[in-house]
């Protein structure tokens, strides 16, 4: 049957298809693309994500069994596979949003949750209370840290050389430095009472430093390449670390443990010599003390 305007008709038909698929359109976008869309290539970081969740979750199952050395080893190769996950998605230039949010989650796992029960099942359950308090406040510390890191990353005022500080101690290195106590009671240190009251105060001094305004040194500014003749010497210094790590893994994680912990001042230091060059060019870029502007 015909219509009396079948312009019209085929007009509004043709608008109303291109409503509807707009519609479908912004409803697909809010819920993320399809499964049959997405890469090989931003999945397989994910899948390392998930890898590094599943070993920090078994580090606590083994520090429950009391199998102390392999959940620290557990929560090291989760560690491992956190550092290794981002940089195969940059190096396949698979980055996601669903894989940074995974990544978040992973961290408050494996720096946070894993090492607070790995040391409170090891030696700070003999401070009761004053003990979970302690594995409490770095948990949560932890979480804090990387909320705040994520929310610094998204600040475009931030000064571009700020990017070569972490602002508070960085999820990974905290995990290395609360399980200090756990190294030395492997080393030979039996866990007593008075000692477990210490290692509380330790992890609490710990949980400060994560969500601290401390500056401490990323390494960026190292750059990608290096000079030739520095080359064998990295070689060989690394060989000689992994080396050490494999053989005597509890004398060089405290060697390391406490090595870190210069990182802080130095980095300290550097930071204020920054800031200090930063305020002495925008004074001299400043407005004379007459005008009107400096008044204000």
């Amino acid at each position: 049957m015909e219509t009396e305007f079948p312009e019209a008709d085929r007009g509004a038909g043709k608008s109303a298809g291109q409503n509807g698929t707009q519609t479908d359109a912004v409803i697909i976008e809010s819920r993320g693309p399809r499964l049959s869309q997405i890469p090989l290539r931003i999945i397989i970081p994910n899948i390392i994500t998930v890898l590094a969740i599943c070993a920090g979750l078994t580090g606590i199952r083994l520090a429950f069994e009391n199998r102390f050395e392999l959940a620290v080893m557990m929560v090291l190769i989760a560690a491992f596979l956190d550092g290794l996950d981002g940089r195969v998605a940059r190096m396949m230039k698979g980055s996601s949003k669903f894989g940074a949010q995974m990544d978040s989650l992973a961290d408050i796992v494996n720096f946070g949750v894993a090492p607070a029960l790995v040391l409170y099942s090891f030696m700070l359950d003999q401070a009761r209370s004053f003990g979970w308090t302690a594995a409490l406040l770095y948990a949560i510390a932890c979480c804090l840290r990387l909320a705040r890191f994520n929310v610094m990353t998204e600040d475009p005022n931030r000064p571009a050389w700020q990017n070569n500080y972490f602002i508070g101690v960085p999820a990974p290195a905290g995990a290395m430095l609360v399980l200090l106590p756990v190294y030395l009671g492997f080393l030979g240190l039996v866990p007593t009472r008075n000692l477990a009251f210490i290692a509380s105060a330790f992890t609490v001094l710990i949980a400060f430093l994560l969500v601290s305004r401390l500056p401490v040194y990323n390494g960026k500014t190292a750059g990608s390449y290096i000079r030739r003749d520095l080359v064998a010497p990295l070689i060989l210094c690394v060989v000689i670390y992994v080396g050490l790590l494999t053989s005597y893994t509890w004398y060089t994680l405290t060697v390391t443990a406490i090595a870190y912990t210069f990182i802080i001042p130095v980095s300290w230091i550097a930071w204020n010599r920054c800031e200090a060059s930063e305020k002495c060019a925008g004074s001299a870029t400043a407005p004379a003390p007459d005008e009107p502007d400096s008044i204000i």
